[in-house]
């Protein structure tokens, strides 16, 4: 482990550079703010807090707030009892990875592809490529030196193994290189990227350093481990990963293609007659590119660059994948109503970031087929825009066999989270009450078929009854005094059909005598 320039690397040895940005949730807020380090509110105790069960935690503090002794992970309470004049701001996960991803494209200058090391880090193949930047120390300090210039603090480290540059960013010097026959002995054990249950296991062992590890049997350390399966659970899979022995796959970021189009106007326009032109030109752009690439868009955002330098923008949101030129324009147009373009727009920009597949389809030769109705999809666009995303809803399916609870309502815009498929041989009637009705019941036995039912005032004859269907309560969900229903389909003399239910049953323990109800009606 040595900070000195070394010559180019062969290709034959592999080089992964890792790059820690420990501070980065603090950095993206202080850039968000327009601030530098040590500038203004930076300067003061800050930390980022994320709502927990118990009450808000510290997810991210800044250097004046660690040396005022408040640490990562602390609650909120704690920390102001030891800084009363910390200040906190809302941390952002996902804005933190999206970052994460964004550094991620750009720092594949320094090597041909890079992967994330979340939450705080990031690696690098430079293998074969140190040559270009003047050696390998001259790359870590141009790497430390283009974050530092962006705003971000990093610490770059140079390895021949992901592991063993994690090691070196985390707990090893300033941009620190690892060579061939060096080793990393003298390095605590949290720099195998264990666990903090497992690191204290280890020390209360007497193992702090990675160099005692090799002082133990792998046997014992193997059936001491043995239940562990998760590498970050286990020091010995770890250690082989340090060292090479078994390979760590990585998972490359790559860079999505946005589609994406735009019109730069010769003269600024103000008067929204014009502006629906352009719109409609960039819809029609926009599906020819989403066409080329048999890509449907679900999300579209509208960007209008005004003289004065100001961006406005509208987004939009679709229920199903669409490149209708003239629907996205309609939808758009309603999003411009309130528009103030002031001394008038000179850059109109709209791209799809979320598409769907959506194949190719002939469209019909016939002019009388060329006037179609309006889809269900763009009916659910129109009233979304209308009325709010919130006022319009669609049913799913929703995992479970009692009837009233397999479907649950949703937004138009919203994923199905939890699904089930249809079963073929429990047959479902057409219409479902919205609270079962009760009924009183004659049959022959107490477990026996209904013979005759009387519902909202009607005597009906059971001609036909099929069934039962046990359908038994959900006891994760439900009470243990919730009693089963059997199911049963029925037909009267008239031929109507219906759908009812015994709750429960004689000597069950669990209530009285069985109740019946009727929950469904056949076509």
């Amino acid at each position: 482990m040595t900070d000195r320039s070394s010559p180019p690397s062969r290709p034959s040895q592999r080089r992964i550079m890792a790059i820690w940005l420990p501070r980065l949730a603090i950095d993206r807020w202080r850039l968000a703010e327009g601030l530098r380090p040590g500038q203004g509110s930076d300067a003061a105790p800050l930390a980022l807090i994320a709502e927990t069960a118990h009450g808000p935690r510290l997810a991210a503090v800044n250097d004046a707030a660690r040396q005022a002794g408040v640490r990562s992970d602390m609650l909120l309470a704690d920390a102001r009892a030891l800084c009363p004049e910390l200040a906190v701001a809302p941390a952002d996960p996902a804005g933190d990875r999206a970052a994460l991803e964004a550094l991620a494209l750009w720092a594949q200058r320094w090597g041909p592809w890079s992967a994330l090391d979340q939450p705080d880090g990031l690696v690098v193949d430079v293998t074969g490529v140190a040559h270009l930047f003047g050696g390998e120390a001259t790359m870590l300090a141009d790497a430390a030196r283009c974050f530092a210039a962006r705003g971000y603090a990093a610490r770059p480290a140079l390895a021949p193994t992901a592991g063993a540059a994690w090691a070196l960013a985390h707990h090893g010097p300033e941009r620190a290189i690892l060579h061939p026959g060096e080793s990393l002995d003298v390095l605590p054990v949290a720099a195998l990227r264990l666990d903090p249950g497992t690191v204290l296991v280890l020390r209360r062992l007497g193992l702090k350093r990675i160099g005692d590890l090799s002082g133990v049997a792998r046997e014992a350390l193997a059936r001491r481990f043995r239940n562990h399966k998760a590498p970050a659970a286990n020091p010995l899979i770890r250690l082989d990963q340090l060292l090479g022995r078994v390979p760590e796959p990585l998972l490359p970021v790559l860079p999505v293609d946005v589609p994406l189009v735009q019109r730069r106007l010769m003269e600024p326009i103000r008067h929204r007659s014009l502006l629906d032109r352009v719109l409609a030109d960039l819809c029609a752009d926009l599906t020819r590119v989403l066409e080329a690439r048999a890509l449907g868009a679900r999300r579209l955002e509208l960007a209008l660059w005004k003289v004065d330098g100001e961006v406005l923008q509208r987004r939009l949101e679709l229920a199903a994948a669409s490149r209708d030129p003239a629907h996205i324009a309609a939808l758009f147009g309603r999003k411009l109503d309130d528009l103030d373009a002031g001394f008038g727009i000179e850059l109109a920009r709209l791209r799809a970031p979320w598409t769907e597949p959506l194949a190719l389809a002939q469209r019909d030769l016939e002019a009388a087929a060329e006037v179609h109705g309006t889809s269900l999809a763009a009916c659910i666009d129109r009233l979304a825009i209308r009325l709010g995303p919130e006022a319009v809803r669609r049913p799913v399916p929703r995992a479970s066999h009692v009837p009233e609870r397999a479907q649950q309502w949703i937004g138009p815009l919203e994923p199905e989270r939890v699904s089930q498929s249809d079963l073929p041989f429990h047959t479902r009637p057409l219409k479902l009450l919205d609270r079962p009705e009760p009924i009183a019941v004659l049959y022959a036995s107490p477990d026996g078929l209904p013979r005759r039912f009387r519902w909202r005032g009607a005597v009906h004859e059971i001609a036909r009854a099929e069934g039962p269907e046990r359908i038994a309560p959900e006891w994760w969900r439900e009470r243990s005094t919730v009693r089963l229903r059997d199911y049963y389909r029925i037909e009267d003399g008239a031929g109507r059909r219906y759908w009812i239910y015994r709750s429960g049953l004689v000597d069950d323990g669990r209530g009285g005598a069985p109740e019946w109800f009727l929950q469904g009606l056949y076509a």
